[in-house]
């Protein structure tokens, strides 16, 4: 694996995986920070599971790999969070 591509240009995905110790914690910050920094044209969760092959297959057990897999579940099920259809009228 060469340090980014096209699932990970910065590669902060293949660095996750290379830092010994890391938490959950750690990863979802560094998974917040690689998903604001996809093209805004890339297909988030075709993508996502893009690195969970390149991954997770090897490295079921790492946190980066749980992290990858709820984001994928979270990009199926989006929810509403409100905003200006959630104010009643008078």
């Amino acid at each position: 694996m060469i340090k980014g591509d096209a699932n990970d240009p910065k590669g902060l995905i293949y660095e996750s995986y290379r830092i010994d110790g890391i938490g959950k914690s750690e990863c979802r910050s560094i998974f917040l920070d690689w998903a604001l920094s996809l093209p805004i044209e890339n297909d988030t969760a075709k993508t996502i599971s893009g690195l969970l092959v390149q991954y997770g297959h090897d490295n079921p057990d790492h946190p980066m790999t749980q992290v990858l897999n709820e984001g994928l579940v979270t990009m199926a099920a989006p929810r509403r969070r409100g905003g200006w259809r959630s104010r009643t009228r008078n």
